[in-house]
């Protein structure tokens, strides 16, 4: 590739829109599908007499061959162009690409793989340094994020100020753990501990930081307020594609004056109406999920403890109960936040589980079923609420643990693998039973965050359209070619998945009664 590099060097820029068809025609051969327009990105790389330029062309060629082993060499080459113009004034960069053993390759492995993590690069493009000492790729642990956000709002003379500071850091941390996942030193699990600890420090410092910038005499400092983690944020299991599921709950502090008491709801509902503002970025969205509350959408946003206990106590289904199930504190005041606990496990953890409650669940499952899926929409493509999903795992889960977490403490889990693992030990399922249904759990999840990572965009259905599929096949590490052996594995797995779900679940020992 090095003729082509020193005939696009020599190219004055307003002669170069006629470009060279013979390096056009070098472009498109290993795999670019705009040569043109790679070639104004190679120019605008090596055009001059600077020393950035000199080595930038020194570097392309091979950097180019390492770009069309992407999915798309096109995006690749236009992020690198932005990441490098971004780093122009730094002594390092050039010479952490020329020099060092393995940034320059994964770093276009990342780029011509990932729109999601190379448009925060291009945000933080300081992170390329990262890309050469694996244990710069692992997210620091939780109680190291916290100070650090700590120290940041204690510096900052505003909540707008700290918010954005903090919004910075969890920015950063996000991208370490895709560059991370995307080169091969984090895997699921390590994403998912990851992603939990980061969001959860940027819940618990914007709600601190909320409070502290309140003048004292505030209504906000007459109450306390805890948010509890549900779902996959709950059970610690996120993916870059996950929401997170949360719960707001408060009381009034003891000696606060009748009037604080008495706008006691009005002030916890304007606290959470703040926090989702707060923690809305535009360059890396939280999506904060206030659905699986009491009376859903129709319940107020938070609600005191004891107006939650009153509820419970008399209105609870067994749905709510099993959406407590993967309750656990996230952010806010720790006292409350486990006496929320406490009532939540009297709820999600009954002495038993009558044939209605059964019923209810079964019924429940199969309404989503029937009313959640797209008309005309091929089920078996949709990762979490189509045959042998997520969704089909998790509720059968969910199931055992309401009938027998009361007695089985090891099913007392947030989490649905160590659940799988605990119904197994327990005989509640069969071991071939339990390793069909966390391969698709797990491959599923894989999917969705895969989708995430390629395009920049959270999709719960497997796509038709070949080179989305082959862009999410590059990040699980398979090749572009390899669509066709995605989609079936995914249509087996999910299979064999719904089988046992079909049985275990609704009690069906005959032919499956959902389309697979």
């Amino acid at each position: 590739y090095a003729p082509l590099l020193s005939a696009v060097a020599a190219l004055p820029d307003d002669g170069f829109a006629l470009g060279s068809e013979q390096a056009k025609a070098r472009l498109q051969s290993i795999g670019f599908r705009d040569p043109a327009g790679a070639m104004r990105h190679l120019a605008a790389l090596t055009t001059g007499t600077t020393r950035t330029a000199k080595i930038q062309r020194n570097l392309l060629p091979v950097l180019l061959l390492w770009l069309a082993q992407g999915t798309d060499p096109d995006y690749g080459l236009l992020a690198f162009r932005r990441v490098s113009e971004a780093n122009r004034d730094t002594p390092w960069y050039l010479r952490l690409l020329r020099d060092g053993t393995e940034a320059a390759e994964r770093l276009t492995r990342v780029l011509s793989t990932s729109r999601f993590a190379a448009e925060l690069l291009e945000s933080i493009p300081e992170a390329v340094a990262w890309l050469e000492r694996d244990e710069r790729l692992h997210p620091p642990p939780l109680s190291a994020l916290r100070e650090e956000m700590r120290r940041l709002v204690s510096r900052r003379e505003s909540l707008a100020l700290a918010a954005d500071a903090l919004r910075g850091v969890h920015r950063r941390e996000v991208l370490r753990i895709a560059l991370g996942r995307l080169v091969g030193v984090l895997g699921e699990a390590d994403v998912a501990a990851g992603l939990s600890a980061t969001h959860t420090a940027l819940l618990e410092s914007l709600l601190m930081s909320s409070v502290s910038f309140e003048d004292e005499h505030s209504a906000v400092h007459a109450i306390d307020m805890s948010l509890i983690a549900l779902g996959r944020f709950g059970g610690e299991e996120l993916g870059f594609a996950s929401d997170l599921d949360l719960l707001a709950v408060y009381r009034p502090r003891p000696g606060a004056d009748a009037e604080a008491v008495g706008s006691a709801q009005r002030t916890a509902e304007s606290m959470v109406s703040r926090l989702r503002a707060l923690i809305d970025d535009p360059r890396f969205s939280v999506d904060l999920d206030f659905d699986l509350r009491p009376e859903g959408k129709n319940g107020p946003l938070a609600r005191s403890l004891d107006a939650y206990r009153a509820y419970y106590e008399r209105w609870s289904l067994a749905w709510e109960a099993q959406a407590l199930l993967r309750a656990r504190p996230a952010a806010g005041d720790a006292e409350l936040g486990e006496a929320f606990i406490r009532l939540a496990d009297e709820i999600r953890y009954p002495d038993s589980l009558d044939e209605s409650g059964i019923r209810e669940i079964r019924r429940i499952k199969a309404r989503v079923e029937a009313e959640r899926l797209d008309r005309g929409a091929d089920p078996r493509r949709h990762l979490k609420l189509g045959p042998g999903g997520v969704s089909d795992v998790e509720w059968l889960v969910q199931l055992l643990q309401l009938r027998y977490a009361a007695q089985h403490p090891s099913l007392r889990t947030t989490s649905t693998l160590q659940a799988l693992h605990a119904a197994e030990q327990l005989s509640l399922l069969r071991s071939d039973d339990r390793i069909l249904l966390e391969e698709a759990w797990r491959f599923a999840s894989e999917i969705r965050s895969a989708i995430k990572l390629w395009s920049g965009r959270a999709s719960d259905v497997l796509p038709t359209d070949r080179a989305q599929l082959a862009g999410i096949a590059g990040v699980l590490g398979m090749s572009a070619l390899q669509t066709t052996e995605l989609e079936e594995r995914w249509f087996g797995v999910s299979r064999r998945a719904r089988r046992v779900f079909e049985r275990e679940f609704f009690g069906y020992e005959d032919e499956p009664q959902f389309p697979v």
